[in-house]
């Protein structure tokens, strides 16, 4: 018999893959969703939509009741300052917490968070990930938790990475700083695969554990340029970029940001995260713990997204 899955973040990137790769299981879904995305509910996800959002404990109720398991993805990656990314990625996750525990039987929490969490001091949005860790470990009581902390997540309908890729692929390279900073990646079907094996075994559970797609060591940004200019198989131009540039222009982002009122994605935090060397990460024990290994290295992930 299909279990009914409470699933947050549903109408985002990451949160859309985990969906649809639900519904194709045959799960149900009951989905939260703030009104004001209402108009983005995915045409191809089967859900029952409840209007909320993370700061509202009778919509967090809603969602959890009666389910086998709690999926939360959604979370804030765009803003200007420590409350934003704390209210959103750790009090909002608290909430939902309590919610969960209060459920008779209580269901199983994942927590989808950020390999940015290993490394807290680099920025706002980092730090409040691994506070939202923190406060999922300090009130789960007995509720059987997993975090997963992927690396950076590329495909089709992605808008972080996918807007570099797409100038590569245009030809143009841009290289930030030295560019030899090592990164794993991790394309978004196989972390959709990694949490609905973590669902369907019942494993791994109290746990934190990093997910790539299995390169040993990971990519630097030439190996990617490497990687399109060989799907292309035409000359591309490397644009370097000089690191001190970016900053400034972050800088006069987030003042910018801070006056007008809108949430930026570069800020010096992201810059922080960006040039920061080492984003390897570990497969190892998550594979041990449940048998699911990736399947799609980067040759073939960018041309299913460059592609699409």
């Amino acid at each position: 018999m299909a279990d009914t899955i409470a699933l947050t973040g549903a109408t985002g990137f990451v949160g859309a893959a985990v969906a649809r790769r639900l519904t194709t299981a045959g799960h149900r879904i009951q989905a939260l969703i703030r009104p004001a995305s209402i108009y983005k509910q995915p045409a191809d996800i089967a859900a029952e939509w409840i209007a909320g959002d993370l700061d509202d404990v009778q919509s967090l109720q809603r969602l959890v009741k009666g389910v086998a398991a709690v999926i939360h993805c959604a979370g804030a990656v765009r803003g200007s300052t420590r409350e934003h990314f704390n209210r959103i990625n750790a009090d909002g996750l608290a909430r939902l917490v309590r919610a969960t525990v209060n459920q008779h039987p209580m269901p199983r929490l994942l927590l989808i968070s950020s390999l940015s969490a290993r490394e807290p001091h680099l920025s706002h949005y980092a730090a409040s990930k691994r506070q939202g860790e923190r406060l999922l470990t300090e009130q789960s009581h007995q509720l059987s938790w997993t975090i997963y902390r992927p690396c950076a997540v590329y495909g089709p309908g992605d808008r972080e990475i996918l807007p570099v890729f797409k100038w590569m692929a245009k030809g143009i390279a841009p290289v930030l700083g030295s560019g030899n900073g090592r990164f794993s990646l991790i394309y978004v079907n196989d972390l959709a695969e990694a949490i609905a094996t973590w669902l369907d075994r019942n494993c791994c559970q109290s746990g934190t554990y990093e997910l790539h797609d299995g390169n040993p060591g990971g990519y630097s940004w030439h190996d990617v340029i490497n990687t399109i200019r060989q799907l292309r198989r035409k000359a591309m131009v490397r644009l370097q970029i000089p690191l001190v540039l970016v900053k400034l222009t972050a800088a006069l982002n987030l003042l910018a940001a801070r006056t007008v009122g809108y949430a930026p994605m570069l800020t010096p935090g992201k810059v922080c995260e960006l040039s920061h060397p080492d984003w390897v990460c570990d497969n190892a024990a998550l594979i041990s713990a449940t048998g699911w290994t990736p399947k799609i290295l980067l040759p073939e992930g960018l041309q299913l997204t460059l592609s699409a």
